[in-house]
């Protein structure tokens, strides 16, 4: 394929990605009552509508406590199952691979409706946000295990055992020579799980607390009786605070995207 049309061909695939994420943030410069494409009018009154909408500002604070308690377990987690699926696992190795994928396999509607059965089964029921927490860790925790068992594939026991012979314990081990080298699949574990977690809705809805809703649940009731640009307003915060994680987890915690 000639180069021309190889450019020509990726421009199209991301006009394609692009286009709605666009017309969403277009529609939210609306100055119109109405959700319209293109605008009529450019204003920022829905923005002010919407920062000052204390149902709204209270379900951007409920979805990203769920996406940070939910990252810290599942990035523990999954960290500590790569490292074992990586260099202790043995013949038990498919057998903790599919483990730790399944959420994966299955539909998220499935997963969510058989925790709903669990938490109601051990007393916990939608009384507490711990069942919300612990689906949200469920369906990030092969996103970390992947990336972090992506890194370990590179690692050498030889450079272990030559750590050990000089005298260094098994923290200090981790600490100078593993924990460098899965700082990236870590990472980008992290990065994927606060952000599927941020916007996931199945789970969310399904198990949410009573009296809480995540931004995705509170959108998707508002936008049952109302069709206002307040809602292309909260999706293209929603995109920004999610821009905003992934360059500030770049920046401060080394984190370097690859460009193709």
């Amino acid at each position: 394929m000639k180069r021309p049309v190889l450019t020509l061909y990726c421009l199209l695939v991301y006009a394609f990605l692009l286009a709605p994420i666009l017309v969403v943030v277009g529609a939210s410069f609306n100055a119109g009552n109405f959700l319209t494409f293109p605008p009529q009018g450019l204003s920022l009154r829905w923005y002010v509508t919407f920062f000052h909408n204390d149902v709204f500002m209270r379900a951007i604070r409920t979805s990203l406590w769920v996406a940070a308690v939910a990252t810290v377990i599942s990035g523990t987690i999954g960290t500590m199952a790569a490292l074992y699926y990586v260099q202790h696992a043995g013949r038990w190795k498919e057998a903790v691979r599919i483990a730790m994928l399944a959420p994966l396999l299955l539909p998220e509607v499935l997963t969510a409706i058989a925790l709903l059965f669990f938490v109601y089964a051990i007393g916990i029921g939608t009384t507490t946000m711990i069942g919300m927490v612990a689906g949200h860790v469920l369906i990030t925790l092969p996103f970390v295990f992947i990336n972090v068992s992506a890194s370990l594939e590179s690692f050498d026991p030889s450079w272990d055992m030559a750590a050990r012979s000089l005298g260094a314990d098994r923290l200090t081990r981790f600490r100078r020579i593993m924990l460098p080298l899965i700082k990236p699949g870590v990472i980008g574990g992290a990065l994927f799980a606060f952000i599927i977690s941020f916007d996931t809705f199945t789970i969310s809805f399904m198990l949410k607390g009573i009296g809480t809703s995540t931004l995705p649940i509170q959108l998707f009731d508002y936008l049952r009786t109302n069709f206002t640009p307040e809602a292309a307003a909260v999706s293209t915060v929603s995109i920004a605070l999610t821009l905003v994680v992934v360059i500030v987890s770049e920046k401060v915690l080394g984190l370097r995207i690859h460009r193709f």
